[in-house]
């Protein structure tokens, strides 16, 4: 047991895992802009692309995805007054009168 959680710490810090993690990230944030697409959406949009990759590697890109979206959605929030997340309702209040 304590062997399979010391493999997936080798992965988590390993080179291909922090590729895939970036661009899920880079993913994340593109559909997160978007108003209307939340990150529940761009990881079901976005699951196909890990079909062809091991399933450590497509795990870690969901979590890119899924991270860049919650904060892409705060940059309209805060820029256009237009929250591109339901969760980022909130930050529509207090973000765009401070910009």
């Amino acid at each position: 047991m304590l062997m399979h959680l010391f493999d997936g710490f080798s992965f988590l810090f390993s080179s291909i895992a922090a590729l895939y993690l970036l661009g899920g990230v880079v993913l994340g944030i593109i559909i997160g802009v978007l108003p209307g697409l939340t990150a529940t959406m761009g990881i079901a949009l976005l699951i196909p692309m890990t079909y062809s990759v091991e399933p450590a590697a497509g795990i870690s890109l969901l979590i890119g995805i899924f991270a860049g979206g919650i904060y892409g959605g705060a940059i309209t929030a805060i820029l256009i007054n237009t929250p591109g997340t339901p969760a980022a309702g909130a930050t529509v209040l207090d973000g765009y009168p401070l910009a």
